[in-house]
C-alpha cells in the first residue's frame, strides 16, 4: 500500500463515504464506490462524469466489483450495516487493508475479528479509523471533497502494534488529503467521543424538542438556539446507532453531564441563584475559551505503537508521514 497512487474502493457513498471518494479522486487516487441503493449510485455516476477529467472515480454495481483490484477497502456504512459487509468482505477472500469511518470503534474492532476471517483464520487487515468530520446533512449530495481539509482523524492502533507498517501507510494516505491522524485504542476513542460528539447530540435533541409545543419559543430562536441544536438536525437513524452503538461509554458521560446538571438545578432553587451558578459555569467558560488547542511546535517521532500512543493520549496529532514510513511529523498541543 506504498504506492503513490492507490486503487481504493468506498463501500457506503452518503455524506463520509461521499466525500472521500471525490477527495481520494482530486487527489489523484483511482478509486470505486459503491452504494447498496440504486439511486445514490445513480447519483455518484452522474457526478462523476461531471467532475474533472483528472479527479473522476468508478461507481460498481457491486461490493465484489468495487474491491476487486483495490489496496484499501473503506466501509462507510452506518453501524448496524457494518457486518454484513463485513461478510461480504471475508466472502470475497479479500486480502488488502480494510478501515473504516464510523463514529464507534469497541463495536467494529470486535465485528471485524469476528467476521473478516475464512476457515479460522484471518484476512484482511483492519484499522479502525474516524473522520471528525460530520455535518448535520447527509446522503451523497452533501459530499465535500474538502470535508476533510484540517479534520481531526482518528486512527486506532492496539498496544503491541499489530498492523503497524499497514496503520503507517494509511496515516501517509489520510495526511495526504488534508487531515491530522490522532493515533487512539478503540476504548481511548470511544470514551472521548462519547463526551465530545454522543452525548452533544443527545443534549442537543433535547433542547431542540422543547420548541415542539411552544411557537413562541421556536420563533425567538436565535444564535443560542441555533448553535446549541445544530446536530439535533442529523437523522435520528443515525445518531441511535451512534449512541446505542457506544451505550457504555456514552452512558457514563451522560451520567457526568446530568450530574452537573442536577447541580445547576440545585443552584436555581437556593437562596442566591446567580452567585451559584456563576462558579457552575465558570469550568465550562474556560474550557471552551481554550478550544480548539493551539498546536505546539512540531517534531520528528520514531513510527512505534508506544511513541504513538503517547502521542494521541496528550492531544497530538500527525500532520505527515516520512517517505521511507520510518518517522512523523508530530505536533502536540500548545
Amino acid at each position: 500500500m506504498r504506492d503513490a497512487t492507490l486503487n481504493v474502493a468506498v463501500i457506503g457513498l452518503g455524506l463520509i463515504g461521499g466525500s472521500l471518494l471525490r477527495a481520494l479522486a482530486v487527489h489523484g487516487h483511482r478509486v470505486s464506490g459503491y452504494d447498496a441503493d440504486p439511486a445514490t449510485r445513480a447519483t455518484a455516476r452522474t457526478a462523476a462524469a461531471q467532475a474533472p477529467a483528472n479527479a473522476r472515480w468508478h461507481v460498481t454495481g457491486s461490493i465484489s466489483d468495487a474491491v476487486r483490484d483495490a489496496q484499501l477497502a473503506v466501509v462507510a456504512v452506518p453501524l448496524p450495516a457494518v457486518g454484513a459487509v463485513f461478510d461480504e468482505l471475508a466472502s470475497l477472500g479479500y486480502v488488502g487493508v480494510v478501515t473504516d469511518v464510523t463514529s464507534v470503534k469497541g463495536p467494529v474492532r470486535d465485528l471485524a475479528a469476528d467476521r473478516l476471517r475464512t476457515g479460522g483464520q484471518a484476512l484482511a487487515t483492519f484499522i479502525g479509523g474516524h473522520p471528525m468530520a460530520g455535518r448535520e446533512t447527509s446522503g451523497f449530495t452533501a459530499a465535500d471533497p474538502r470535508l476533510f481539509n484540517g479534520c481531526a482523524w482518528v486512527l486506532c492502533l492496539s498496544e503491541d502494534g499489530a498492523g503497524l507498517r499497514d496503520w503507517v501507510d494509511l496515516a501517509a494516505l489520510v495526511t495526504g488529503l488534508g487531515a491530522r491522524v490522532v493515533p487512539a485504542t478503540a476504548d481511548e476513542h470511544d470514551a472521548a467521543t462519547a463526551a465530545i460528539s454522543h452525548v452533544p447530540h443527545l443534549v442537543a435533541a433535547a433542547v431542540a424538542a422543547l420548541i415542539s409545543n411552544d411557537p413562541l419559543a421556536g420563533t425567538l430562536g436565535a444564535g443560542s438556539f441555533r448553535d446549541g441544536t445544530r446536530v439535533a438536525a442529523s437523522r435520528p437513524e443515525l445518531t441511535a446507532a451512534m449512541c446505542g452503538g457506544n451505550a457504555p461509554a456514552v452512558g457514563r458521560a451522560l451520567d457526568a453531564v446530568l450530574a452537573d446538571l442536577a447541580a445547576a438545578r440545585a443552584a436555581l432553587d437556593g437562596a442566591d441563584p446567580i452567585g451559584a451558578l456563576t462558579p457552575w459555569l465558570t469550568p465550562g467558560h474556560t474550557a471552551r475559551l481554550s478550544w480548539p488547542p493551539e498546536p505546539g511546535e512540531s517534531a520528528d517521532l520514531p513510527a512505534r505503537a508506544d511513541v504513538l500512543l503517547r502521542l494521541g493520549r496528550v492531544g497530538g496529532w500527525i500532520e505527515s508521514v516520512s517517505a521511507d514510513r520510518k518517522t512523523i511529523r508530530a505536533v502536540r498541543p500548545a
